[in-house]
């Protein structure tokens, strides 16, 4: 867990300069007045709260003489510091998302709850699901608000049978949450898919493959379930009013459009396609 200082120019160098050879600083330049340095804010406070770095508070216009030594010249401009080297950061407001990507990439942070995650998935992969349960319930009660573990929550509510829950916990994730909305709906496209495979009585080889790759979706191998439908857009896009294309467009919003994966699969759709 890391810390937020308020800093000025007679405490910059103990708490930036000296700081940073324990620990990463990020030095936030901002000002009152400032609408996207209030919306960085309260994210850039959160995450101090997850991972391990220091948020130094700069108010430009009590401190100008530390804006003008680092040449600030619009806010919020958040510096980098390790090793005593002021680096630059980015200027402008990002997402939680794009922060987070940042932290995991520049600096090479894990935060607490990412950590729980990837324990309880982990948990699940060696087939102790009553375990997962217990951590996902303890990492609920910490973080009873975060979107990302009601996401992962969900995917194992999911992959251990309980569908209604699955989709409550999906379901508590509205269009405002931009950042993992297209996640949960994915989420809960995908209980669906599960509920009519269990559902529906095999009648042809194209719902074999079609139920199968549902299933290796839900077991988490995304590759060969990609694969699967990959071949049915291939050989019958008729097939399911064209379900097993919309099927793959489902694994990719629930990878992350981003996700190597959905890279890689969305250029094959393409051309088996067109």
């Amino acid at each position: 867990m890391g810390t937020v200082v308020e800093v000025r120019q007679d405490n910059f160098t103990a708490e930036v300069i000296e700081k940073s050879y324990e620990k990463p600083v990020l030095v936030d330049f901002f000002a009152q007045w400032c609408g996207p340095c209030q919306m960085l804010k309260p994210m850039l406070e959160k995450l101090a709260q997850e991972y391990d770095f220091v948020l130094a508070k700069v108010d430009i216009d009590e401190s100008p003489a530390l804006a003008n030594a680092y040449s600030v010249e619009g806010v919020p401009d958040v510096r980098i510091v390790h090793q005593g080297q002021v680096e630059p950061g980015f200027v402008g407001a990002l997402t939680e998302a794009q922060l987070r990507e940042l932290l995991a990439t520049q600096l090479n942070l894990q935060s607490d709850l990412e950590a729980g995650i990837a324990a309880m998935v982990a948990t699940l992969e060696a087939g102790d699901p009553r375990g997962a349960l217990r951590q996902l319930q303890q990492l609920a009660s910490r973080y009873p608000e975060e979107r990302r573990l009601m996401i992962e929550g969900a995917k194992l509510l999911l992959r251990v049978g309980n569908l209604e829950d699955a989709k409550k916990l999906a379901g508590a994730i509205q269009a405002s949450d931009r950042d993992f909305y297209d996640q949960a709906v994915a989420v809960k496209e995908l209980i669906d898919l599960v509920r009519l495979s269990r559902e529906t009585a095999i009648a042809s080889e194209w719902d074999r493959e079609f139920f199968k790759a549902i299933e290796l979706t839900l077991r988490g191998d995304h590759e060969s379930s990609l694969d699967l439908l990959l071949d049915i857009v291939r050989g019958n896009r008729k097939y399911r009013d064209d379900g097993a294309r919309k099927a793959m467009l489902m694994i990719f919003s629930l990878l992350g459009l981003s996700h190597p994966l959905s890279n890689s699969y969305r250029k094959q759709l393409m051309l088996a396609m067109y």
